[in-house]
């Protein structure tokens, strides 16, 4: 009964959406190049938010973007605040076993950063004793939690007080996503990277059981890739200069 109980909501929810005009997406929008406000202008911009108005172009829906704290953005899944999460989202970070993703749309290598002037690390073996900085609730944190003798971890809620801990000597390095890393403020000047630590698949996160929805993104997603969209919007936002 239960079962057959969760199947009717699912399929009333796919009704609803096939019958709305909109594709509410989550984020939270403190990573940069994915998603981040313009300091001029105070709109969310980045790759995701380019890609998610590619991907409702395909499907005929209008993109609303609802910004919210990144360790809430699961809880707002799951309560219906919006359709899918496009946030720089992994599935170990999502919870494998907890939702729907869709195909992988970009492969995100997490990387350790050092000050420039710190000539001690260089590789993940060499962050052992270390003080080692990073993101609450983010896939770079599973990575740090597997990485063994480390001295301490230090967790932040966002990146940059992490970047603003090792500026300032309080932490040896911080571990944090390749992309994100080279958009820092004088990174060139106060940074540098010190080796690849791992590397995970970003995919779109649905709510458990939306297989009708799931499989529209795809085809969504399978069409920019094929159409160049993709690529350009990974010229625009991601290579680096």
């Amino acid at each position: 009964m239960k079962s057959l109980f969760l199947t009717l909501i699912l399929a009333f929810n796919s009704l609803l959406f096939a019958a709305s005009n909109t594709l509410t997406v989550g984020l939270a929008a403190a990573y940069p190049p994915f998603e981040s406000r313009d300091e001029k202008s105070g709109q969310i911009v980045g790759f995701d938010i380019d890609l998610a108005h590619a991907i409702g172009k395909i499907l005929g829906k209008t993109i609303v973007i609802k910004d919210a704290e990144w360790q809430a953005l699961l809880g707002g899944l799951r309560n219906g605040h919006y359709d899918i999460i496009l946030s720089a989202m992994s599935k170990q970070e999502a919870g494998a076993d907890n939702a729907n993703f869709s195909d992988p749309y970009y492969e995100l290598t997490d990387v350790i950063v050092t000050r420039k002037d710190d000539a001690r690390i260089t590789k993940p073996e060499d962050l052992k004793g270390k003080v080692v900085g990073v993101q609450l609730g983010s896939g770079s944190e599973q990575v740090v939690d597997k990485l063994e003798g480390l001295k301490s971890v230090s967790r932040y809620n966002y990146n940059p007080e992490a970047f603003l801990d090792l500026k300032h000597k309080r932490i040896d390095a911080v571990v944090v996503g390749y992309a994100y890393a080279l958009t820092q403020k004088d990174f060139a000047t106060e940074y540098k990277l010190a080796g690849e630590v791992a590397a995970a698949e970003l995919v779109i996160v649905m709510k458990k059981g939306q297989d009708a929805l799931t499989a529209q993104i795809n085809q969504a997603l399978a069409q920019v890739k094929a159409d160049g969209t993709y690529d350009a919007l990974v010229e625009k936002w991601l290579q680096v200069k």
